[in-house]
């Protein structure tokens, strides 16, 4: 399959981290958060056939760095011209991809059942599979909230609602099928003045499409700010595992 890795972002939150970086370059013990995705990618089982990058802020600094492979898998870039959301950033993507694909945001870190998505997706043949994980009910609003049926299929995605339907999260990796453009240029700018992720998901849906959840296994980290950051550090180092750990010991 091949991957598509979104990493157009600016970072605003991240900074003063992004203020001469962009954001998927920003490093997490050592590395560029692109290089984690990449790493988390090519652990799968299924082999990764190309990274399709769509780049925007600072885009040459990425190019430069990663130039046209990452351990011999070929890198092609797109390029989102202006940051005009997760949907918009998608459809660069569209003219290299002709069949199921692999979907991450480029500012996770994750160590979590990725292989599971694919999985799921390939032998129940879904128009998309994502990962998703339970968050407190009061940090919901600040993601895309999945409500899901008795089978485990997702039959509504809400982009940061003010009451969500569920505690259930969309974690930034996701497969899908080639539908998926299709309900992307349908998608009308919300009220932030994005095309989002979430209503082309929700078109699917709408669209009579199946759309499987699996439930995280394991972590992971939405570096959006620097606090993020240094705890993403600490789960990589085994900290904060240790942490909880010598917790439920005292």
């Amino acid at each position: 399959m091949k991957a598509v890795v979104l990493a157009a972002g600016e970072g605003t939150r991240l900074r003063p981290l992004t203020e001469d970086t962009p954001k998927a370059m920003v490093e997490v013990s050592g590395k560029p958060l692109l290089t984690h995705c990449f790493e988390q990618l090519l652990d799968l089982d299924t082999d990764v056939e190309e990274f399709v990058v769509v780049v925007g802020y600072r885009k040459q600094d990425i190019i430069e760095h990663y130039d046209d492979e990452f351990r011999d898998v070929p890198i092609t870039y797109t390029h989102q011209r202006e940051q005009k959301g997760l949907a918009h950033a998608l459809l660069t993507a569209e003219e290299h991809i002709d069949d199921d694909f692999m979907l991450m945001l480029g500012d996770n870190v994750f160590r979590a059942n990725l292989g599971d998505v694919v999985r799921r997706q390939q032998e129940h043949r879904t128009d998309a599979a994502f990962l998703v994980e339970e968050v407190p009910y009061e940090e919901a609003g600040r993601y895309g909230v999945c409500d899901t049926n008795d089978y485990g299929e997702i039959v509504e995605v809400v982009e940061k609602p003010e009451d969500p339907p569920s505690n259930l999260v969309m974690t930034g990796f996701y497969t899908f099928s080639p539908a998926i453009f299709h309900a992307a240029k349908l998608v009308q700018p919300s009220n932030r003045g994005e095309y989002e992720l979430s209503e082309a998901v929700d078109l699917l849906i709408r669209s009579g499409r199946t759309i499987d959840a699996i439930r995280m296994d394991g972590w992971r980290v939405d570096v959006g700010y620097p606090e993020d950051r240094e705890e993403a550090e600490q789960r990589l180092s085994g900290k904060a595992e240790a942490d909880v750990d010598s917790a439920a010991s005292s």
